[in-house]
């Protein structure tokens, strides 16, 4: 390689800052009077009372970590505990609990097919399940977003492969459902396994916060698997696969994800697993998040509602993006941006993410100050 590796990220640095695309970490305090709509905490749970007390109690008694692979002594009694809750709340027979969301897409595409299957991948997909298809050496067919009809062509000239469809219930950009009936019924008939990532669904949708799939009347069907992240709406950490006691067996067997990676620390574990203990008995916080992004959504004319609580803006540009999203923050008020690669279509966009945790006196603030920026950047 010519002239180094310092010539290289100061050439690709350069390039980042030209086009408006340079990312960077900013730290925050946990006493920080800004108010977060850039987060994924939904539903105000990583601060609730309980599953604060929940998380500290865990920590004081397991200790930091779980201090070893699931396989070895990383399974503690928290985490059989938090997968019995989660099958149990979501509908399904078996769960297995894994150290991130990004884990769990990881171990179940990997370890379910290799280069002789098919994966069908909508063209909408989190990065997770993207480089879960790339690792697993399949062949990969990307379907045009929520073209059921381009799925039953790709499913048609699978032969006799072993085939995955990948989609997630509620996506994390448009913030729009995928059609997962008709997904379904197509894997059906065709022998092959749909899995759905959850992550913005679980703890919104459903009649309890179940999610997407079991509100469609999903839950526990044999041509479906479910993935989950504990990081959103339950406002924890970890990540969770969800389908029969036959495949949870054989992740736990198979999945290199899952097997050589630390178990989840008891302290997101028993956070998560009192969060879903609030979802139980506080049915109503998911109506809260839908109220409050319809109600944004008249303000800033937006007619379009996403089905989760992420509503995205689109900006003319990334750095009038960039710059939407300083004066938000003038205006005391977080709000997330995404740009190129991060966006499937090119175009960037304010990410408002909406939180049930708010008063109705913060959320009226946040409300005002997002019409007055998207109105002078649009």
């Amino acid at each position: 390689m010519t002239g180094g590796w310092d010539d290289w990220f100061a050439e690709k640095a350069a390039g980042r800052e030209a086009d408006g695309l340079v990312r960077r970490l900013v730290p925050h305090g946990p006493d920080e009077t800004v108010l977060d709509l850039a987060g994924n905490d939904y539903l105000g749970l990583s601060r609730h009372l309980r599953v604060r007390a929940a998380a500290s109690e865990a920590a004081t008694l397991w200790g930091a970590g779980a201090g070893a692979s699931r396989l070895v002594t990383g399974t503690l009694s928290l985490h059989d505990d938090l997968e019995r809750e989660l099958a149990a709340f979501l509908g399904w027979p078996a769960a297995l609990v894994t150290s991130t969301g990004y884990h769990a897409n990881l171990a179940v595409v990997t370890a379910l097919v290799d280069r002789s299957c098919l994966i069908v991948s909508d063209a909408h997909i989190h990065a997770s399940l993207i480089d879960a298809a790339r690792l697993s050496r399949a062949e990969v067919v990307v379907t045009p977003h929520n073209d059921v009809a381009a799925v039953r062509a790709a499913l048609a000239g699978a032969g006799d492969r072993r085939v995955l469809v990948l989609a997630e219930s509620v996506y994390s950009v448009l913030g729009d459902a995928a059609p997962l009936v008709e997904l379904s019924e197509a894997c059906a008939a065709t022998g092959a396994l749909l899995v759905v990532d959850e992550a913005h669904g679980l703890g919104l949708r459903g009649e309890v916060g179940d999610g997407l799939v079991a509100e469609v009347g999903l839950a526990g069907h044999r041509s479906v698997a479910v993935t989950a992240t504990l990081s959103k709406a339950l406002g924890a950490q970890g990540g969770a696969v969800l389908g029969s006691p036959a495949l949870v067996e054989h992740l736990v067997n198979t999945a290199r994800p899952f097997i050589f990676d630390t178990g989840l620390a008891p302290s997101p574990a028993a956070g998560a697993l009192a969060a879903l203990g609030v979802l139980r008995d506080e049915p109503w916080l998911p109506s809260v998040v839908h109220r409050r992004i319809a109600e944004l959504g008249r303000a800033l004319g937006v007619t379009d509602l996403p089905a989760g609580a992420v509503l995205s803006v689109p900006m003319p540009s990334p750095r009038v993006a960039l710059a939407a999203q300083a004066a938000c923050l003038d205006g005391g008020l977080r709000v997330g941006c995404f740009r190129p690669p991060s966006v499937p279509d090119g175009i960037s966009r304010l990410r408002i993410t909406v939180n049930a945790g708010l008063t109705d006196t913060d959320w009226a603030h946040a409300v005002d100050v997002l019409t007055r920026v998207v109105k002078e950047h649009t």
